[in-house]
């Protein structure tokens, strides 16, 4: 009898966190849930990056996910947006620590590889691919779709070695 693990894929964004949850029993996937954690740019950073752990903390609380991985952010050529970007990025990868879970970080290149087989593939592309391998989820956005993406990924490439054990998969 293989053990379902839950996962928890996060696209972080200073505006949308996406977030997805699957479960994975060592073959298949499952589409559990997935959302977005949006601020407002009229807030503060401070306050902007408060909601942005509050809401995490409540997806995870409410979930419990065994795992979680992180999609890698890019660096682009405005600093201040990637400063901003960074500090997000931040929060996102404190969250599922404090809750003491083992967090994963993917390029978004090896996101795409393993979901649509190919690291150029567009959004629209990964959208396509995460509806036909999670068909009962139904992501509102691309952050979600992304975030479902990661966490795809991370079932694909990197559950644990002691969650492969589990499942008898060699490491």
């Amino acid at each position: 009898v293989s053990q379902n693990v839950r996962l928890i894929g996060l696209d972080p964004g200073l505006r949308k966190t996406g977030w997805g949850v699957v479960e994975f029993n060592g073959v298949s996937l499952e589409y559990v849930d997935c959302g977005v954690i949006s601020t407002l740019g009229t807030e503060t950073m401070p306050g902007r990056l408060a909601v942005l752990y509050e809401g995490l903390a409540a997806v995870i609380e409410k979930w419990h996910p065994d795992s979680a991985a992180v999609e890698e952010t890019f660096v682009n050529k405005n600093g201040a947006s990637t400063l901003k970007l960074g500090q997000a990025r931040g929060v996102v990868l404190l969250v599922p620590a404090l809750a003491g879970l083992e967090v994963a970080e993917y390029h978004n290149r090896t996101v795409k590889r393993s979901v649509v087989g190919s690291g150029r593939a567009a959004k629209q592309q990964i959208q396509v691919m995460v509806r036909h391998l999670l068909p009962t989820a139904d992501p509102k956005t691309s952050d979600a779709a992304d975030a479902l993406a990661v966490a795809i990924c991370h079932a694909h490439h990197s559950v644990s070695v002691t969650h492969r054990a589990a499942f008898g998969v060699p490491a």
